[in-house]
Order: structure tokens, then sequence, then C-alpha cells
């Protein structure tokens, strides 16, 4: 990280220059859609010095886990949201920061005062009842409650950082007693809370299962984010499937000649069925352009280079790191550049230039044996292609004596947005694309 963003990320507000004051450190913004994000882990512990350059935390964005370094010498003198915390608001108070000679003591009351919410605004008083209307039936007293209960009425009253672990655990908060002021729910009464025995069922009609009978695993920043948005993608955009079959044989072939000529320069290098995949892609976008789009509103944009986003599965989520200008690479480069990024995806170390903004994506699914899927649109680009495994096939084949043969066949299917694609051009694509693959010298012209 350059020293400018770490002073963006980790600047220290001061009363004045000639006053010391400890001070609030809030959740920063790691990209410029970042809205939130989780603590990964504190690498600096409360009470613990830390020198300019050194780093604080570990920020968990929807993609990426990032460092976050301090710009000046300090001392961290509360920490306020722990590590493991998710859905952390940008901006968000998160610890509390100071320098030598700071009162520490202070800091768990500035930290107390950053949780807790602004006090409700009063509500309007009623109208005075009409003349001619009847006095209202007087009420039943309620019963007093102790400082631990929720406050009457429907209003819940929580830290904004007690709501949130809430929301991630699925924790109802009218069942959690609240131990801040006026019955307050905090944080600590969320994360000790515990369902009562009574509550064995589930609501939605699940059958009631004792927790050794499961195992429940919080969603990652990563597959919330997913989440949205593929539900997002395959509600808005009209979604439709095109499929063909595509001869191998020629490209298993030659992959063959290429890896024993790569492994004679260098042990390491090895090209994939995928790379073919990606410079077949790139091709065939360059011969159809409009599938090489994106449904922004009021316009379609067309753009002049393939960067083709690459689906990657990580253990925290999807992920899609992008081989930019293909059709401006060779096979060897191509397969360098995506094994690079696939191994910086799984690291969690993808920078946001490294997976944002391609023009179209590319779902491989055949190294695990599947012969066929269909994949939800990458929004806003107009197509993502679903490919399947290569498997032998018997197919038609009348120069042969027995009138068949076996063949290396793999499916793919095209997904598209109907407003930016329609079948005409979805179909020129598929052709232009199996093309390629069915005669893979053409690459090299």
């Amino acid at each position: 990280m350059s020293a400018s963003v770490a002073r963006i990320f980790a600047r220290r507000l001061h009363a004045s220059s000639c006053r010391r004051a400890l001070a609030q450190f809030n959740m920063p913004a790691m990209s410029p859609t970042m809205t939130e994000g989780g603590i990964a882990s504190w690498k600096v512990k409360e009470g613990e010095a830390f020198a300019a350059g050194d780093v604080l935390l570990e920020i968990e964005t929807d993609k990426a886990t990032i460092d976050v370094e301090a710009q000046e010498d300090g001392i961290l003198a509360k920490i306020i949201v722990n590590d493991g915390a998710k859905g952390v608001s940008v901006g968000a108070p998160i610890a509390i920061v100071g320098e030598e000679g700071d009162d520490m003591a202070a800091a768990a009351d500035m930290a107390a005062k950053a949780e807790a919410p602004a006090p409700p605004k009063q509500e309007k008083a009623s109208e005075a009842p009409k003349a001619d209307a009847p006095p209202p039936p007087p009420e039943p007293k309620a019963a007093p409650e102790t400082k631990a209960s929720v406050p009457a009425g429907d209003r819940i009253f929580a830290s904004p950082i007690a709501k949130k672990i809430a929301l991630e655990k699925g924790i109802p908060l009218s069942k959690v007693k609240g131990s801040g002021p006026e019955g307050r729910i905090l944080r600590e009464d969320v994360e000790k809370y515990k369902p009562e025995a009574a509550a064995a069922g589930v609501s939605g009609g699940m059958p009631a299962a004792s927790p050794e009978e499961y195992t429940d695993t919080p969603l990652t920043g990563m597959r919330r984010v997913i989440g949205q948005r593929l539900l997002q993608s395959k509600v808005e955009v009209p979604h439709y499937y095109v499929t063909v079959d595509v001869n191998m044989d020629k490209v298993l072939k030659l992959r063959e000649v290429f890896n024993k000529t790569l492994a004679e320069k260098d042990k390491g290098a090895k090209l994939s069925v995928n790379d073919f995949v990606v410079k077949a892609v790139g091709c065939a976008l360059s011969d159809v352009p409009e599938a090489n789009s994106a449904f922004l509103g009021d316009f379609i944009r067309t753009f002049k280079k393939a960067d083709i986003s690459i689906a990657v599965a990580t253990p925290t989520g999807l992920i899609t790191p992008i081989v930019k200008d293909v059709g401006a690479k060779g096979l060897a480069s191509i397969s360098s550049e995506s094994k690079a990024l696939a191994k910086k995806a799984r690291d969690g170390k993808l920078q946001p230039q490294e997976y944002q903004g391609g023009t179209f994506t590319i779902s491989n699914l055949g190294m695990f044996d599947v012969s066929h899927f269909t994949a939800i649109i990458n929004s806003p680009q107009s197509c993502i292609l679903a490919v399947g495994s290569t498997q032998p096939t018997l197919v038609p084949a009348p120069e042969e004596e027995r009138g068949f043969k076996t063949a290396n066949m793999m499916k793919v299917t095209l997904s598209s947005d109907h407003r930016t694609v329609d079948g005409a051009i979805a179909a020129r694509w598929l052709s232009a694309f199996k093309g390629y693959l069915e005669n893979p010298l053409t690459f090299m012209l």
C-alpha cells in the first residue's frame, strides 16, 4: 500500500497541536465502491505502541483481505470492533488511538460513547380528541421493568455493533436482554445470547434439531455480496441460453505438442484446456463484438478489447480475476497470467483493478467432470460462457467404414442478456468460438 493511501486510511484526528487527545479510528474504505467490510484480524494489541508503516489490522472486503498501515507513531488504546466482525460500515469507529502522554484511562469511556447510538427523538404528542369523540378506554398499567429488559413498545434499543452481529448470526434482538442504560442491547449481550431450549423449532417449517446435528457457518462478506449481485442479475437480466458441442480432438493434440516443448524450456510451464478456451473466446469476441458488451441503462457499451473474467473458486467464495486484452496475447502468456491471478485470488491478495472491469466471463467446471451447466451473467456484462468437461463421445463419421467414430467432445453454454445480445448474435458468436477450437492453428495466424 502506498504512503498516500496509508495516510488516508490510518490518519488520526488531533484536538490541537498543543493539546494531546485520544481519537477515533474509523473503518476505512478500501475501494471506491466499498460500503462495509470485516475485521480479519488486529495486528497490534490493546495498549501496544506502533510505528509509522506498521500494519495495524487486516480489513476483509467482499473480494480480498487488505493490510492497513499506520502513517505515524501511536498507541492502540482501545479496540471497539474485534477480530472476525463482519458488516462494519465504512466510517464506523473501530478503535481508539492515542500517543505517549495521552490519558489511556479515558479510552474505555470514549469507546462506549462511540458504540452507543444517539438518543431517540421525542415523538410528537398525539392530537387532542375531538369534542364529539368518546374518551378512549383506560389502558392497563404495564408491569415495572428491570434495567435488563427491553423498553416497552415496538422499538428495540441496541448499539449499531450489536445490531450488525445479531443480523450476522440470525439472533432476534427481541429475545436478547440488554445490559446497557435503560435496557439498551450491547455487543456483549448479543455475543453471550443463547437460544432457550423451548425455542428448538425454526421458522419456515424446518424440523427441530439439536446443535449436535448441524453446523452453522456465518456468511463471509464475499459470499454475502456474491449472493446479492447474482440474485439481482438473475431477477433483473433477461437470461437465455444457447448450447453447442465442440470437437476438442485437435486442441488436445496441439496442447500435447506444446506442453512437450514447454517442458524442455520451463519445467513448471504447462498449458491447460482452459487456456485454449480463453484464447478462443477472445478471438470470437473480435469476430462478433456485439457479445463483448454491457447494458448500462440508457445505452449499450461495446468494448474494443477482450478483458476476460475467469471464475475462480476460493474458500470464501467465487471471484473473477481478469486476463486483460486476451486478443493481443499468446497461449503461454494467457496461461502464466491466469495461474498467477488464480493463486492471488485463493490467497485473498487480488487488488481491485485485477477483478473489476471485465467485459466477458468464463466459468469452467470441466475439471470437476461436469458435463453441462448454465451460469448466471456477471452483470453488467452481456454474456458468460459455461464450459463442461471433455468426454469421449460417439459421433457420426461417414468417411469411416463403420459410419461413426469416437471424438473428444466438450459442451459449452452461452448465457446472454437479451437486451444486448439476441439469439442470432449468440448463435454467430458460438459458431465463431466453435470454429476456433476445432481449428486451433488459426490462433497462430
